[in-house]
């Protein structure tokens, strides 16, 4: 089968696009013709790879599956139109019993530890299988799989997202940014959001954000946020950004604030002013990935179109290194999407 791969880590020269063994059906599992798989900045992160990353190589990446069954499996037909919950649970222990699967050390992500959807075929445990959700093509339904699971655990489990809150937004281009903006205003959040340019800066009030910043106009940007949002400050801060944002979030926290972050697209070490955070008493959280409950109530809000797929671009399988620049160029408003050429 045709495949966008990778046999050691390093820069997007390293991925090739070529025939690999075919991927065949499992016991327990789903064999799926992939007809769409986006990408996330954890395709970029494992292709370079990091210390205690031992994966079987040639890997292939993609978390996000949409596709078509191949053959009859338990209760899925040949035919069947699927997306894929890419958080896959290996083993039960207290954790999974709670419900709180990511948490667990059993806990793989698809892409990742196991290989993924960039390829013409993946198969996948028959319990992440799931319909695709309403009339959505099979690249809008690839697009927020894991970013959506993502978002939902990280606002509505970790940050715990009530109506009435004010929740600022730091980035909007990425997946998980995106889609955080429409559920935090689905929830009933008013949402600001600090964004990169004019077009981002309008494309993220299309998605419902009621004031936003342009950080490339103003390298002071948070001072535009202080007028708006007042002494109080805010309710929950997003910063997946990491260090260029981190210390700014902390001063914009209101009082009880929630600082919450899945990711550091711009670099993991930052400072933290520590009298902000008992003065404040400020609660700062880490989530990953989701539970398998989480990611069936963010079908829920597909099927419903509460939230919608954000997409910037679709490329063929063959070019799949050209996704991954843009990824690591920043320069997309959405998800980037790869299709079978």
């Amino acid at each position: 089968m045709k495949a966008l791969y990778f046999k050691e880590h390093g820069d997007r020269s390293v991925l090739q696009y070529g025939d690999l063994p075919d991927t065949v059906s499992q016991k327990n599992h789903v064999l799926i013709k992939v007809e769409a798989c986006a990408l996330n900045h954890l395709d970029v992160w494992i292709r370079m790879g990091w210390p205690g990353l031992n994966l079987n190589l040639p890997h292939i990446g993609g978390s996000d599956v949409s596709g078509t069954v191949v053959e009859d499996s338990g209760e899925w037909k040949s035919g069947d139109k699927v997306v894929v919950d890419p958080g896959i649970t290996t083993k039960q222990d207290n954790w999974t019993e709670k419900g709180l699967d990511s948490m667990s050390p059993g806990y793989r992500i698809l892409g990742e530890h196991i290989s993924g959807g960039c390829a013409e075929y993946v198969s996948v445990p028959v319990e992440n299988v799931h319909k695709r959700p309403g009339d959505l093509t099979a690249s809008e339904a690839a697009s927020p799989l894991l970013a959506g699971l993502t978002a939902y655990r990280m606002l509505v489990k970790r940050a715990k997202i009530q109506k009435g809150d004010n929740v600022l937004i730091m980035g909007s281009g990425g997946g998980v940014n995106s889609l955080s903006i429409q559920m935090a205003k689905h929830f009933g959040a008013t949402v600001h959001v600090v964004a990169g340019g004019s077009e981002k800066k309008f494309k993220a009030e299309d998605l419902g954000a009621s004031f936003v910043v342009d950080y490339k106009i103003n390298p002071d940007w948070h001072k535009e946020l202080f007028p708006v949002i007042g002494r109080k400050g805010y309710d929950i801060v997003v910063d997946n950004v990491g260090k260029p944002t981190w210390s700014r979030s902390i001063q914009l926290a209101g009082i009880g604030g929630r600082i919450v972050t899945v990711g550091n697209t711009k670099g993991p070490i930052a400072e933290t002013d520590i009298r902000h955070v008992f003065s404040k008493q400020l609660s700062i959280l880490g989530s990953t990935m989701g539970s398998h409950s989480d990611f069936a109530e963010l079908l829920k809000l597909l099927d419903s179109g509460a939230i919608k797929p954000v997409i910037d671009c679709e490329i063929p399988l063959s070019d799949g290194a050209r996704g991954h620049q843009i990824l690591e160029e920043g320069t997309m408003f959405g998800k980037v999407v790869i299709v079978p050429d």
